[in-house]
């Protein structure tokens, strides 16, 4: 099941190994790894400019990019990762307007942007916002979607219209669509926590280790978390 998760919801977009080599590399945190697949990843839209799924490949290695350069607490360099998935993001559903994981990949590398630049929370918020709530719109039992509005949530101030309450609820929610979705039982533990809730938050991190062992972040953020 290493990599199930991802295998299922990406299939559609991305070849298995492509997937498989980009989780490999969020599992370890190996930025040089991620720079170099979405390098790869560039190239490959860029040399097929009207194939929706290169696109997708491009922008989903530039967000798990952007992802990790945060997890090290790099938030320009995450930030820089994420604004140069966004266009290919917006090529890929004008392209395929009815895809689901093409809203959400774009909406959560809008998201991504805000930590490095809260004033881009006006104009990238709402393209957060909007993007990840169109694609639960047009597929209502995507657990990933959920994931990514929690996420998005998280980092968005209450006064952009996220917070951390939203935030646990889209995770909960995540979590109720797939139990096996490791990393929104990861999200869950790391919103439980910031809202003061640390025995639920242990609780959500362990499984989601015991559900990826090899996520090293997951493995940090439980060892951070109080006892109580």
């Amino acid at each position: 099941m290493k990599f199930a998760l991802f295998a299922l919801f990406f299939s559609l977009s991305l070849p298995a190994l492509a997937v498989n080599d980009i989780e490999t590399s969020v599992n370890n945190q190996d930025v040089k790894a991620l720079q170099a697949l979405a390098a790869k990843a560039k190239a490959q839209a860029e040399a097929k400019p009207g194939d929706a799924a290169a696109l997708g490949q491009q922008a989903l290695a530039s967000s798990r990019l952007a992802q990790v350069a945060m997890e090290l607490g790099d938030k320009k360099g995450s930030a820089a990762a994420a604004e140069a998935g966004i266009a290919a993001a917006e090529r890929a559903i004008a392209l395929a307007p009815k895809s689901s994981e093409y809203h959400r990949i774009l909406g959560t590398l809008c998201g991504q942007v805000i930590p490095a630049n809260p004033i881009a929370g006006i104009s990238r918020g709402r393209c957060a916002l909007d993007e990840v709530s169109r694609a639960i719109e047009l597929d209502p039992k995507s657990s990933m979607a959920y994931l990514s509005r929690g996420i998005g949530n998280y980092y968005l101030p209450p006064m952009f219209g996220g917070g951390t309450d939203k935030a646990i609820a889209d995770l909960h929610k995540a979590v109720d669509l797939d139990a096996k979705n490791a990393e929104a039982q990861m999200w869950l533990g790391i919103a439980l926590r910031k809202a003061n809730h640390n025995a639920e938050a242990r609780a959500a991190l362990s499984q989601a280790l015991k559900l990826n062992p090899q996520r090293k972040w997951a493995q940090q953020q439980l060892e951070k978390t109080p006892q109580n």
